[in-house]
């Protein structure tokens, strides 16, 4: 899920739905810098992402199979 309408100097927002997590590890593969496996699921590192990261981080919330991963732009 993504939604837009941010500020310009407000960052891009990722969380990830533990109750809908199945632990596939895919956003951790390919964003690291923000995605991490705990506990068999996914959890993020940091809440607000940095502009360099913002392609990769939606990369890996359309590639995961559950659409867990929300983004708020």
């Amino acid at each position: 899920m993504v939604k837009r309408g941010r500020g310009p100097e407000e960052k891009m927002k990722v969380s990830v739905d533990q109750e809908l997590c199945v632990g596939d590890g895919t956003c951790a593969e390919i964003c690291p810098e923000v995605f991490k496996m705990q506990d068999d699921l996914a959890v993020t590192k940091i809440d607000e992402v940095p502009e360099e990261l913002e392609d990769s981080c939606r990369e890996a919330a359309e590639s995961c199979p559950v659409e867990a991963i929300s983004i708020e732009e």
